[in-house]
């Protein structure tokens, strides 16, 4: 993985820095007229379930156009449900799991909405990066090497020793470009956590994209459910302090053009994290509904119950679990319309069991798909390898 990632860092990263650089500032400047372009907006296929022309006026208030994700390398809607498990290589002494993850920082320039593009400091090549999960006890190994042209870190939340907290001037340090360490410690506690760089200047290593989901599932295991990892995040595009595109999983409005597949019925669970810089806090709002919320999602009963909006600071995290009661397209967005206008706003799909795979289908998605939402925790995966 990380010969691959390294040739993929030197031809998208150091030699396109400078186009990437660029195009990110031709779409800031972009903005000043979104409001004009989307009086135009794309046309979509109707819906099912949704009128066509409520689903036209949803579009004028969206970011125009799509977002090439086999170019970016990386697609948002596969993100809700691509666990890294790593790769089981033995047990400890005391019959524990040793989990071990390779991952890289590098430079690559990514879309992070129509025609917008930005310079991005990314692990594996993706922003988010992987997103890490375990079970309660396992051992985990992380192999992290730098590929990019800053020093890094990896700084883990979760219980470990000093040397192992991925801190400038402690144990190890920063990791310089062409360098590699490997952090060790146990996973611990169960919950909804999270990893960034805790290189300085902070602020900047953490807007340019280097965060990841880190869950820890109970020893028991959580009661059955269809679950998605949602990282809220955002980006200074022409780094003046400000945010301009605001996101789910990186692109702005994936999910008002591909509402999320879910069954009228079921759990849905969701590994909410917000990393957004720059904003003192952000949320999220559900319509149509109303959640269970698990703060940081260190235990098992919920911490606050039947709500539709939460708030997060930087960096704070916690489970949100609902079901839908009808069909239909439930929209959910962050509770400032400033950020829902520029990027963070979906949609869940809510349909029937006949109705499926057809709803899957139509936002290109299929049953591997459906079985990753559904089969995600770490505690059965005793035998993946990465």
């Amino acid at each position: 993985m990380n010969q691959r990632l390294s040739q993929l860092f030197s031809r998208r990263g150091f030699l396109g820095l400078g186009l990437g650089s660029a195009a990110g500032m031709v779409g800031a400047g972009m903005l000043n007229t979104m409001g004009q372009a989307q009086q135009e907006p794309t046309p979509m296929p109707p819906m099912e379930g949704m009128d066509p022309s409520n689903h036209n006026n949803l579009m004028s208030e969206m970011l125009v156009g799509e977002v090439n994700h086999v170019a970016n390398g990386f697609d948002p809607m596969q993100m809700l449900v691509d666990w890294d498990y790593g790769t089981i290589t033995g047990a400890t002494e005391d019959g524990r799991l040793i989990r071990e993850y390779n991952v890289s920082a590098g430079d690559i320039d990514i879309e992070i909405a129509p025609g917008i593009f930005f310079p991005a400091w990314t692990y594996n090549g993706r922003v988010p990066g992987p997103s890490i999960r375990a079970t309660e006890g396992d051992q985990l190994r992380i192999n992290f090497s730098n590929f990019g042209s800053h020093p890094h870190t990896m700084h883990f939340h979760g219980f470990h020793t000093a040397e192992m907290d991925g801190v400038p001037g402690i144990g190890r340090g920063v990791i310089n470009p062409g360098e590699a360490f490997t952090y060790e410690f146990e996973a611990d506690p169960f919950g909804s956590h999270l990893y960034h760089c805790h290189a300085m200047p902070l602020k900047r290593h953490i807007h340019k994209g280097m965060y990841g989901a880190f869950v820890v599932d109970p020893r028991e295991g959580r009661a059955p459910a269809r679950e998605f990892m949602m990282m809220m995040n955002a980006f200074d595009t022409n780094f003046d302090g400000g945010n301009e595109i605001y996101a789910v999983n990186t692109v702005g409005h994936e999910f008002m053009r591909r509402p999320i597949p879910v069954k009228v019925g079921e759990t849905v669970r969701v590994y909410l994290t917000n990393i957004v810089e720059f904003d003192l806090i952000n949320s999220f709002h559900l319509h149509g509904n109303f959640f269970n919320y698990y703060d940081t999602g260190t235990t098992l009963e919920p911490t606050l119950r039947t709500v539709d909006t939460i708030m997060q600071a930087q960096g704070q995290r916690g489970i949100l679990e609902f079901t839908f009661r009808w069909t239909g397209q439930y929209m959910f967005h962050a509770h400032v319309s400033e950020f829902a206008e520029l990027g963070w706003m979906g949609l869940f799909n809510a349909v029937n069991e006949n109705d499926y795979s057809a709803a899957l289908a139509e936002v290109g998605l299929d049953a591997e798909w459906d079985y990753k939402g559904t089969h995600g925790s770490a505690v059965s995966q005793s035998e993946v390898t990465s």
